[in-house]
């Protein structure tokens, strides 16, 4: 070959390889298919992990993402957390319009470089660095890159290609290397139909996705987390907050977490295990003490948020939070299981996935996990005790949806074990409602309703206790919607803390509830708790259905019926039996002027196939539908 014909072919090849690039920066070249529901795409994504000892780590990223519209803005992710654990190295941004070409370059220094907290100077060190970006137009290409150093190295990054819906992935990579002597353990799940390279060779291990459909949300769907793809990765020797550790299961993992961040910040000053002591000196019976300290840290204390993982992993000392009043999730737990100790009470520091979602803890496979720190006090012969220790609202034991019904690591001096949190049963989320309302000749309407929560019902209303009477105006209004008109004329809200119950006591009246047609009225006899969810519909389901927490609701309704009016039908009494849940209702005249109206609507928590979504949107159709029945009055004729 002549020197010219190898200067063409290097030229060639060149120019391939600089395409190739630069088809990743503009929008004209995404796969059709990367675009369905996709409302943003990541064109390529490279992780690498370089562990260079237990107590050293180096991440590098370079993700380059196609925003296709303004949802999609927030899949670029470009902010990076920091500490004095955590270093970043190098960080920058690159921007590119439609077409791919180059438009804006921004440095680390133009990145703002805020607390991570929302307070307090514990956490002064905690920061993160983000990018907030207005597009000029859609689409556009964000290129990141970061590298990081840090000598935390019991978390290591997982592989998740997909972090969420709406977005698709053309090419995502990931490699983690690591020195001899290192043992490092992973954890594939839910690579089904996903077209993935692996390679693992001596102390290296690496992974490659491509063409990832972006897929939509669905109701009543598994936690996006419990159904994408990931890899989760742990070092058996790592270090955390300076301290270098062994971990083989969760029992190693809870004796180092105890004895190695938590047992030497338990320093509360004499003066304050002298009080506590004092302040519990009548109860007798561990419960009754327990309940004392909670109620005391409630009154004195005001939470900050901090993430688990975010300001560091160990809580701070006892003694400081005990003298600022403050702390995150894990100051004012260890907080409280400090007080608790200085009066003779076991409790343990547990660490959870908090959130509505009821994610659990990786049960078999230990490793630094959880974004938040509850409480747990064993009771012999009893159910464990659980404390939201950030809240200065709950009651004693309750801790809703945040917590309720997931695995959890409860850690004790002698180790780690992996725990259930209180499950809500639906027996025990109940609504209780027994009202009346009385119709007018005009077809306007008057009622009263007295309404009594208990379990996750109880946690949906906690909130109103706090709310303005304007906000309270608002919800009922809301809650009621399908009355016209509606007035609220009483609003009376009691949070019965020692039973754990919500209360709610409302009036109102709506001039036109009714309907006019000649000498006929029609009334919709579920005029105080109507039913008008129903399910989305899917023609192809893609996911299981997961019915997170059941509920019960049980109304009992009387019915004055207007004076120059008469019964002409009624609807009939409807009971309905499905594996989610059951349906009841039915009608009693009492008397010539009065009607009783009984209902009852119960749905299952539980895991179903894919298949029953169609027969699980039928029953809440037909519920929707009964609660819409009418009855049918007409005018007597006048004397």
């Amino acid at each position: 070959m002549s020197i010219k014909n190898s200067i063409r072919v290097v030229l060639f090849l060149a120019t391939l390889v600089v395409s190739s690039q630069e088809k990743v920066y503009n929008s004209f070249s995404i796969p059709n298919h990367l675009k369905q529901y996709a409302n943003a795409v990541v064109r390529s994504c490279e992780t690498n992990i370089l562990l260079k000892s237990s107590d050293e780590m180096v991440v590098t990223e370079k993700r380059i993402v196609t925003v296709l519209n303004k949802e999609g803005d927030d899949a670029v992710d470009t902010y990076v957390h920091y500490d004095n654990n955590v270093k970043i190295k190098t960080l920058e941004v690159l921007v590119f319009n439609n077409l791919g070409n180059q438009i804006k370059k921004i440095k680390k220094g133009e990145f703002k470089d805020v607390s991570a907290v929302d307070g307090g100077t514990l956490y002064s060190d905690s920061r993160v660095k983000y990018l907030d970006y207005t597009p000029i137009s859609y689409p556009y290409t964000i290129e990141f890159t970061y590298e990081m150093n840090t000598n935390n190295t019991a978390f290591i990054r997982p592989f998740m290609p997909l972090n969420d819906y709406f977005v698709s992935v053309e090419s995502s990579s990931y490699s983690l290397v690591y020195p001899e002597g290192l043992t490092i353990r992973k954890k594939e799940k839910n690579f089904e139909g996903i077209n993935i390279e692996k390679e693992e060779l001596e102390g290296k291990v690496s992974y490659k996705v491509k063409h990832i459909e972006a897929t939509k949300p669905e109701d009543y769907s598994p936690l996006f987390s419990d159904i994408m793809p990931k890899v989760l990765f742990a070092s058996q020797q790592f270090a955390l907050e300076g301290v270098q550790t062994k971990v083989e299961d969760w029992n190693d993992f809870g004796k180092w977490m105890y004895h190695d961040l938590i047992k030497d910040t338990h320093d509360l000053p004499e003066s304050t295990i002298n009080m506590v002591k004092d302040l519990v000196k009548d109860e007798t019976t561990a419960i009754d003490k327990a309940k004392k300290i909670y109620k005391y840290v409630q009154d004195k204390t005001r939470y900050i948020s901090v993430q688990v993982g975010i300001g560091g992993w160990k809580p701070f000392n006892t003694s400081e939070v005990d003298k600022l009043g403050y702390g995150d999730c894990k100051g004012l737990t260890n907080y409280t299981m400090s007080l608790l100790r200085a009066v003779g009470l076991t409790s343990n520091y547990t660490v959870v996935y908090a959130g509505s979602g009821q994610r659990n803890i990786e049960n078999d496979f230990a490793s630094v996990q959880g974004n938040h720190v509850i409480l747990n006090i064993p009771i012999e012969n009893q159910e464990d005790i659980w404390l939201e220790c950030t809240s200065q609202k709950l009651p004693f034991g309750f801790i809703g949806d945040f917590t309720d019904d997931r695995d959890v690591l409860v850690i004790t001096p002698e180790g780690g074990k992996i725990a259930h949190t209180k499950k809500y049963t639906t027996a025990e989320s109940t609504q209780v409602l027994n009202g009346t309302y009385s119709i007018s000749n005009e077809g306007g309407m008057e009622a009263t309703a007295n309404i009594r929560s208990k379990g996750i019902q109880y946690d949906d209303k906690l909130r109103l206790e706090t709310e303005t009477e304007r906000d309270l105006d608002v919800h009922y209004k809301k809650r009621w919607k399908y009355i016209n008109s509606l007035t609220i004329d009483k609003m009376d809200i009691e949070n019965d803390k020692n039973n754990i119950e919500f209360i709610e006591t409302i009036a109102f009246k709506a001039s036109n509830y009714s309907k006019l047609v000649g000498d006929r009225m029609l009334v919709t006899i579920n005029a105080l708790n109507r039913n008008m969810h129903i399910p989305d519909r899917y023609r192809e389901r893609k996911w299981p259905v997961k019915i997170r927490r059941g509920f019960k609701d049980v109304d009992k309704v009387e019915i004055k019926l207007p004076q120059d009016y008469k019964v002409e039908s009624l609807p009939k009494n409807k009971v309905i039996e499905t594996k989610f849940g059951s349906y009841k209702a039915e009608i009693e005249v009492v008397g010539g002027k009065t009607l009783l109206y009984k209902r009852q609507f119960i749905v299952n928590d539980g895991a179903f196939p894919k298949e029953d979504y169609d027969s699980f949107r039928t029953f809440y159709k037909e519920v929707a539908k009964q609660d819409n029945s009418k009855i049918a009055l007409i005018k007597t004729k006048n004397k």
